[in-house]
């Protein structure tokens, strides 16, 4: 699976010939600016929850490429209302798409569209393919339910949010590394606006003396699984 970062906690992954967009926050995001929408290739959008820095895209996305939304049930009957394509999901439901097996997961945060209604309950994502597993925290604190993942799944890569603040900062995201028995760790929330920006190389010297790699990606640049 490849994976490429596009800002925030915004993500391509391209698994089986498939496109997913994960959380779409693009066009708002100055440090983004060089991410062409129009451009973005999407068989599927996978939606954390229903915050503005992780849905704004959305709408754009999927009637530029048709693609199918994944989410809760609440956040796909939303978009649904708009007349776009969804499948809905719930914590710890499985199914198998043709980019291969997907997970939904807890994750404690809170959730509400732009407009105040009501976005379900948040969640993240395994992607399971070719014998490789990604696991997408979505927004979250630290929470023992992370231990629970690596009683069903070993994880190849896991994406955290780091920033502080809203989510996990660097410290229980490393200590959510221990959880997930996972040392490859692939960052994202971070710097998009004043309440979330790190030191870089704090990060990833931390990450380190735990015996953990940090990938920290410029905007724009893939890792391979």
């Amino acid at each position: 699976m490849k994976v490429t970062f596009l800002g925030h906690a915004s993500l391509q992954i391209e698994s089986k010939g498939k496109f997913l967009i994960v959380d779409p926050f693009i066009s708002a995001n100055e440090l983004a600016k060089d991410i062409d929408l129009a451009k973005l290739k999407a068989d599927y959008i996978l939606l954390t929850h229903a915050h503005q820095d992780h849905i704004l895209d959305v709408e754009v996305i999927a009637k530029n490429t048709g693609a199918i939304i994944i989410a809760n049930y609440e956040i796909v009957s939303y978009f649904e209302q708009k007349g776009l394509k969804g499948h809905p999901m719930n914590h710890g439901g499985s199914w198998d798409f043709d980019f291969g097996r997907l997970t939904f997961t807890n994750a404690i945060h809170s959730s509400s569209f732009p407009d105040g209604s009501y976005g379900g309950q948040p969640g993240g994502f395994i992607i399971e393919s070719n014998d490789k597993a990604i696991y997408i925290a979505g927004d979250t604190a630290l929470t023992m339910d992370m231990k629970l993942i690596p009683m069903q799944t070993k994880l190849d890569l896991a994406v955290l949010p780091i920033g502080d603040n809203f989510t996990m900062g660097i410290t229980s995201a490393c200590i959510a590394a221990d959880f997930l028995a996972c040392d490859n760790i692939l960052a994202y929330h971070f710097d998009t606006f004043g309440f979330i920006k790190i030191n870089h190389q704090e990060a990833i010297n931390h990450f380190k003396d735990k015996g953990k790699k940090l990938h920290i990606l410029p905007i724009g640049n893939s890792l391979t699984v």
